[in-house]
C-alpha cells in the first residue's frame, strides 16, 4: 500500500474563510461548480449547528502530506429506492494543487472512511459531461459510471448534462480497494 499524500480532518474555526474564499471565487471552486454567489454566511452557521459533521451536508478538509491544505470533501445523504441507502459524495481543491492525482486519492479514502464508518450501501458521485478531469478521477479510484442524467443541472446560463458514478459494498473491501 502506498503512503497517503493527503489527509482528512475536520473542519476548524479558522478553515471557514478559505470556504468562503473558494465559494465566492468562480476559478477557485471551478468553473464546473460555480453557481453564483451564495449566501456569505451559510459556512459560520453551518459549522455553529454541528461544526460540518451532520445534518444534510458532512464537510472534512482535505491537506497534503506538508500541512498545506489542499480543499476539501463533503457527503450527504443520497435519497433513492425505498430507503436511504447510500450518500453522494463531492469535492473541491484549490486550482494549484488539481490534476496532480490529490482528487483521485481523496474519492478513494472518502470511499474507504465512509464504508468502514456508515452502514451505507451505495457512495455516488455526479459530476458535469464536460468536467473530463472529475470523470477520470472517479474511474481512477474505483467508480463505475452509471449514465447521463440529462438537463439536470443549470448554470451559466444554460441547463447542463449531469454523469453518474457509483461503488457498491458489495464492490468495495478494504483490503484490496484501489
Amino acid at each position: 500500500m502506498t503512503t497517503a499524500r493527503i489527509r482528512f480532518r475536520p473542519v476548524t474555526e479558522d478553515d471557514l474563510d478559505a470556504l468562503d474564499a473558494m465559494f465566492a471565487d468562480p476559478e477557485s471552486i471551478g468553473v464546473h461548480n460555480w453557481q453564483g454567489f451564495t449566501d456569505p454566511r451559510r459556512w459560520r452557521r453551518l459549522f455553529e449547528e454541528n461544526g460540518l459533521l451532520g445534518g444534510d451536508r458532512w464537510v472534512l478538509m482535505v491537506d497534503t502530506e506538508a500541512g498545506e491544505n489542499a480543499g476539501f470533501v463533503s457527503w450527504r445523504p443520497a435519497h433513492g429506492g425505498s430507503i436511504d441507502t447510500g450518500w453522494e459524495i463531492g469535492i473541491s481543491l484549490w486550482p494549484r494543487l488539481r490534476g496532480q492525482g490529490y482528487g483521485t486519492e481523496a474519492h478513494r479514502q472518502l470511499v474507504r472512511y465512509l464504508f468502514t464508518n456508515t452502514p451505507a450501501n451505495r457512495i455516488q458521485a455526479m459530476t458535469d459531461a464536460e468536467n473530463h478531469a472529475e470523470q477520470r478521477a472517479l474511474e481512477k479510484a474505483g467508480f463505475t459510471r452509471e449514465g447521463v442524467l440529462r438537463g439536470y443541472t443549470f448554470r451559466a446560463g444554460a441547463w447542463r448534462d449531469e454523469v453518474l458514478y457509483s461503488v457498491l459494498r458489495s464492490e468495495w473491501s478494504s483490503s484490496r480497494w484501489p
